[in-house]
């Protein structure tokens, strides 16, 4: 599991979180991966692109999970 830490900031969007860690190069991709309910977020497929994610937010696509610390 990677590890994802929030600083200076309540919150990051989705779409935001999968381009910072690299699983897609462009914010287009991301908001298409999570359109298409390729997504998990604390174990539920997630349509929102912008869903906010705080500490304790486990997000799991392709394989990869990352926890919101």
């Amino acid at each position: 599991m990677e590890e994802f830490i929030l600083t200076n900031t309540e919150y990051i969007e989705l779409n935001n979180l999968l381009k910072v860690m690299g699983f897609c190069e462009t914010g287009g991709m991301a908001k298409a991966a999570i359109a298409e309910g390729l997504v998990r977020v604390n174990d539920v497929v997630e349509l929102r692109k912008r869903c906010k994610l705080r500490k304790g937010d486990k997000v799991e696509f392709e394989g990869h999970e990352i926890m919101v610390t």
